[in-house]
């Protein structure tokens, strides 16, 4: 899982900073059309917190408590929360980047409980 979490964590930080342009330019598109959607601001905040999950996930790779992986559940669910509630019709790549911060969480799921399996298996 150490593997696993180092890779996932480089390429969530490299995928945070194409979000965090498309954003910017959804911003931009938002403000020019006047239309009154939120996709911009919120796809910089779901890139910003890609970017928080991703550090979380290389830090806590080598750690055998739960903790960072649970930090990790906790800051991709929002993160899809944050992009599924804001995509409109401007930035509708948004839902795809929930989509993977959806799928981020469950690897971290799936890393905590591997960990409470570990800790099982080593007291045994």
């Amino acid at each position: 899982m150490k593997t696993t979490k180092l890779i996932l964590g480089i390429l969530t930080i490299v995928i945070s900073c194409f979000v965090l342009f498309q954003s910017c330019s959804a911003g931009v598109a938002n403000s020019l059309s006047e239309n009154g959607e939120s996709s911009g601001s919120g796809g910089a905040l779901v890139s910003f917190l890609m970017l928080a999950g991703g550090i979380t996930m290389i830090a806590s790779r080598k750690n055998s408590a739960k903790g960072g992986s649970i930090a990790g559940v906790i800051i991709f669910g929002l993160s899809a929360l944050i992009g599924f509630a804001t995509a409109g019709t401007v930035f509708k790549d948004l839902k795809v980047w929930a989509g993977l911060c959806v799928i981020l969480a469950i690897v971290n799921i799936i890393a905590v409980v591997r960990c409470k399996k570990n800790k099982d298996d080593e007291e045994k």
